[in-house]
């Protein structure tokens, strides 16, 4: 008796499509901004999100929004906010693991390219490019986890 796992039992993962679902870049006081030396400060707003679009199919989007600031004026000198998407395919995979997946283990395929076209963005907008750091989106998924299940303890 053959314990094999058949084809319709073995999970599954495929990125189906990666791309920019939205792209918005302003520069509010353009073109004396340019005149000015001083370095940005920078704010990073993060944010993932993950909907089913067919059966086993997922669209996870990943939001990053960059402001750099003046620090002493408190001027915008530019806003970046990128929406990167992705399709993944997700198959036969058990649902108390699925989330993490559409959580963390999408939003960190992604990441990379919203590094690039933020760094891209910034420096056809006329600025130095903007590098942001590395995240892990699986320790930011189980950190919300973590503190999500200490809230509702008390």
């Amino acid at each position: 008796m053959s314990t094999a796992a058949t084809p319709d039992q073995i999970a599954f993962f495929n990125i189906e499509k990666l791309y920019v679902k939205d792209l918005s870049l302003e520069i509010p006081h353009a073109p004396g901004i340019f005149l000015e030396r001083e370095n940005p400060q920078i704010d990073l707003q993060l944010h993932s999100e993950f909907s089913a679009i067919d059966q086993g199919v997922y669209e996870v989007v990943v939001t990053v929004t960059v402001t750099a600031k003046q620090a002493e004026k408190n001027k915008v000198m530019f806003l970046i906010e990128v929406k990167q998407a992705g399709i993944f395919q997700i198959r036969n995979v058990p649902q108390e693991d699925m989330e993490s997946m559409l959580a963390g283990i999408c939003p960190n395929i992604m990441y990379p390219y919203v590094r690039e076209v933020v760094s891209d963005v910034s420096v056809r907008a006329g600025f130095a490019p903007v590098i942001l750091n590395p995240i892990s989106f699986e320790a930011l998924y189980q950190q919300q986890k973590t503190q999500a299940g200490n809230t509702t303890q008390h």
